[in-house]
This record gives structure tokens, C-alpha cells and sequence, in this order.
């Protein structure tokens, strides 16, 4: 046995990460931006402060937003999630879906201390 690579071994290109997306990244924070304006009307504080947004992905032809509740039967929860619907598609030229995580709600994520 030698320890020369085989032809696919050395003719393998090697992986590289994909760069940065600014574009994407612009749009992510933007959508933050604008949901800055959907308050939890319980607690006065909005969902981006509250730590409720989890994830926002972007797609070509729809995209996610993953957030999560301070309580699990929350009374505004219906509300808060096509506010949450309308602002993201307000950013986006495409439909927003919304999922809710069963992930619990921690104010210590939000800075809150009680």
C-alpha cells in the first residue's frame, strides 16, 4: 500500500463556506426592524425585545418566522401572529408563514428579571 491519494482524491475540489449574504442579512434585520412594532399588549414590550422571534428564514418564494409565546395559552397569541405575518410580508414581496415553537418563554432571555 502507498500513501499517494487516489485520482478522486486528489482531483476533489475542497468545501468551502458559503460567503456572508449582506442581502439576505439586510432583509433579516429589517424584518426585525419591522416587527419591532407588534407589542405583547400584556407585558408593553415588543417581540423582539420580549426574545420571541427564534428564527427568521428567508426563502425565494416564501419565508418562516419561528417564535415561540410568553405563556402557552396566551389570549393574544391569534393576534400577535398575523401581526407578526403582516409586518415580515410588509418587508418581503412573498407570503410569510408563521410557526409556533413549544419552546418555553424565559424574561431572562429578554434581559427581564423578576
Amino acid at each position: 500500500m502507498t500513501d499517494q491519494p487516489t485520482v478522486a482524491e486528489a482531483t476533489a475540489q475542497p468545501v468551502v463556506a458559503p460567503a456572508f449574504d449582506a442581502e439576505r442579512r439586510a432583509k433579516e434585520l429589517a424584518i426585525l426592524d419591522a416587527l419591532r412594532e407588534v407589542v405583547d399588549p400584556e407585558i408593553g414590550m415588543n417581540v423582539v425585545e420580549l426574545a420571541l422571534i427564534k428564527q427568521v428564514i428567508i426563502g425565494e418564494a416564501e419565508s418562516e418566522v419561528k417564535m415561540i409565546l410568553t405563556t402557552p395559552f396566551c389570549p393574544y397569541a391569534g393576534s400577535m401572529i398575523a401581526q407578526v405575518k403582516e409586518q415580515a410580508e410588509s418587508v418581503l414581496d412573498h407570503p410569510v408563514k408563521v410557526t409556533l415553537l413549544a419552546e418555553r418563554w424565559d424574561p431572562r432571555d429578554a434581559g427581564l428579571m423578576w
